[in-house]
């Protein structure tokens, strides 16, 4: 398969010698607001990259329209490998469908460096309301939803991302009718979830499973197919076949990659980089427990080939929600 494999910790590559770009600060850019999954995964790299690279690394979060606005700031960054951006799936691969117009080609304006994680996303609602209002369990919730049009609000880490894709998709497929709540990120999102401002959230579980260990949140559907081995106690979505979401399997992904041009060398270091901070054992044991599960690409190449693959399959997912952006 063209997919990434996860490195094992003795495969760790030496560490870089020559620093990039005469050893200038390199910027990492985080397309959502502190405090969302990415921002942790993304603060967790930073700080591991810098010495890998021998040169500083620092994080920049520049959130906005689903994580596009962040992925067009390293398209447009010079193309020296000093910007480099960890961007989802759905920027890759469905904002060309989505949106109708887009500011950069991410095929065309992004280098590919790596995959870097793989996860699904975790459907998780207020504990209050879901006692309140007597949500046992996921179809529980999709039952009361049809019967209340409207009231069950979604927050999402922004329009157009996993998390709003998934939801169209669940309500296409049941009739629920749930509202839509965008945000500028996942961190602002849940802090509303937490409040009970909304009332459920699909998202990347990084920053959601403290507060469903902490009774919070209550989880009720991972957006997989199947359940997933580190949450064997939720369904995933082919167990829904009656509502009509067997069909339904959604994971989200997410790639280092830098502005379109730099050049193959400097793409090249950053790629063994990356495989080598993904390759310390504390690394992937820091993001299992949370749903991320690290996954990397066994070359430049192979993670552009994997766009391309994916690409298909996101734009289906964009038509059948029937949610279109300008």
């Amino acid at each position: 398969m063209l997919r990434r494999s996860l490195l094992l910790s003795s495969l760790a590559l030496p560490a870089l010698a020559q620093p990039i770009a005469g050893g200038r600060t390199i910027k990492l850019v985080v397309p959502f607001p502190p405090g969302g999954a990415v921002d942790i995964l993304g603060r967790l790299i930073g700080e591991r990259l810098g010495p890998v690279l021998g040169q500083n690394v620092v994080v920049e979060n520049r959130g906005g329209a689903g994580g596009n606005i962040g992925a067009d700031a390293v398209a447009r960054a010079p193309a020296d490998g000093t910007t480099i951006g960890i961007i989802g799936v759905t920027t890759l691969c469905a904002a060309p469908t989505l949106y109708k117009t887009l500011s950069f080609d991410p095929q065309k304006d992004l280098a590919p460096v790596s995959e870097i994680t793989n996860g699904a996303v975790l459907c998780v609602v207020n504990a209050a309301t879901a006692a309140r209002h007597g949500w046992a369990d996921f179809a529980s919730m999709i039952a009361w939803a049809k019967a209340h049009p409207g009231e069950v609000r979604m927050g999402s880490s922004g329009t157009g991302t996993t998390s709003h894709l998934t939801i169209e998709a669940v309500n296409r497929a049941t009739n629920a009718q749930i509202t839509h709540v965008p945000y500028r990120g996942g961190g602002p999102a849940i802090s509303d979830l937490l409040a009970g401002t909304i009332d459920m959230m699909f998202d990347v579980m990084p920053a959601l499973m403290p507060h469903v260990e902490a009774g919070r949140f209550k989880a009720l559907a991972v957006s997989s197919a199947r359940r997933l081995p580190f949450l064997p106690a939720i369904p995933g979505l082919a167990e829904f076949t009656a509502l009509g979401l067997g069909a339904i399997d959604i994971q989200s992904w997410n790639a280092i990659m830098t502005s379109g041009g730099t050049p193959d060398a400097v793409v090249a270091r950053l790629h063994q980089a990356v495989r080598q901070v993904a390759a310390a054992p504390e690394f992937a044991e820091r993001l299992r427990p949370l749903g991320y599960a690290v996954e990397t690409s066994e070359t430049p190449a192979a993670l552009a080939a994997f766009i391309r693959a994916e690409t298909p399959r996101w734009q289906t997912l964009v038509r059948t929600s029937g949610v279109t952006l300008d």
